[in-house]
């Protein structure tokens, strides 16, 4: 039984856990930081329900800016210059694929829609950026939201271990961790766990990704005729450019650019924490069977077919 969650308790636990995953201990990675924040959830109930999401949006943001620093501008245009291309198959063949799933099991259409749009682009970021202009109701944003998180939690997991027996090598990891894993944050977090150059791989292939929002609300307007297409452009993309070009031209600060890094790093483990305890059993229990099964086939037959590409390229 949980304890009151707003309870001054629970709410001081609550950030000794923020400052424990913000210590310099090693023994805490990505994975570790999202378990604990999923147990917290579960057991003593998360305290800030309410203001956590806007919080994890924007540090994941800040993570994701300070990261660029230590990232090469040059390194970072040749990852992406190979890695566009099958970027763009992916995205495509991910929606294709999800839209012949949906029709197989008979899935409600926008909840299809949401599914396949999270698992091509950017898992949640993309379900809140397509929800209001296909017109999806709490419903079936929950349930997608739900299908999308379980997995992005089983990609932390998994991707590193099967990198591992496989012996992958830092740069394929990273490709293959940058196409196949839905959230920003567990794709970042899987590659920071799996080595530096993962995650330099990693963050560029995302944000490639990432930058399909655009042209996917404009198609989800076309398809459900939406009258007032809105969506907010990544701008800390941009952001994420001049901090790589910042670190490129002014190679005598490399080691404070060393630290920002790290503490970034340190920044993305903590919005892990927070998404992980942002879930409820309300949310889980909204996730049918059907559309789980989607989104889970979906993103197996994306992670296998990918896997096969980038070991083979």
């Amino acid at each position: 039984m949980k304890i009151n969650s707003n309870s001054s308790f629970n709410k001081i636990l609550f950030f000794g856990f923020i400052i424990l995953i913000a210590t310099p201990f090693y023994w805490i990675n990505s994975l570790i930081s999202l378990v604990l924040g999923l147990l917290f959830a579960l057991i003593l109930g998360n305290p800030y329900q309410e203001r956590t999401s806007e919080i994890t949006k924007y540090l994941l943001q800040f993570s994701v800016i300070g990261i660029g620093f230590g990232t090469s501008l040059t390194a970072a245009t040749e990852i992406g210059k190979e890695s566009f291309y099958w970027v763009s198959v992916f995205v495509l063949l991910t929606l294709f694929v999800g839209y012949l799933l949906g029709k197989f099991f008979g899935i409600e259409r926008t909840i299809s829609d949401l599914i396949t749009a999270g698992t091509s682009i950017c898992g949640g970021s993309a379900i809140a950026a397509i929800s209001p202009v296909i017109k999806a109701n709490e419903k079936q944003i929950s349930v997608s939201l739900g299908t999308i998180f379980v997995l992005s939690a089983l990609g932390l997991l998994v991707f590193p271990i099967v990198g591992g027996l496989l012996d992958m090598s830092q740069d394929d990891f990273g490709l293959w961790a940058g196409l196949a894993i839905h959230d920003t944050s567990s794709v970042l977090g899987a590659a920071s766990d799996y080595g530096e150059r993962s995650l330099e791989v990693a963050t560029t292939v995302k944000l490639a990704r990432v930058l399909f929002i655009i042209p996917l609300v404009f198609l989800g307007s076309f398809l459900y005729k939406g009258k007032n297409t809105k969506f907010t452009f990544p701008y800390f993309i941009l952001f994420f450019l001049v901090a790589m070009y910042i670190n490129s031209s002014l190679p005598q600060y490399s080691e404070t650019f060393t630290e920002i890094k790290f503490l970034a790093k340190k920044g993305l483990q903590i919005t892990l924490f927070l998404i992980g305890a942002s879930l409820s059993i309300e949310n889980l229990k909204s996730v049918g069977v059907k559309p789980f099964f989607q989104g889970f086939l979906l993103w197996l037959l994306i992670s296998i077919f990918s896997l096969i590409v980038v070991i083979n390229i």
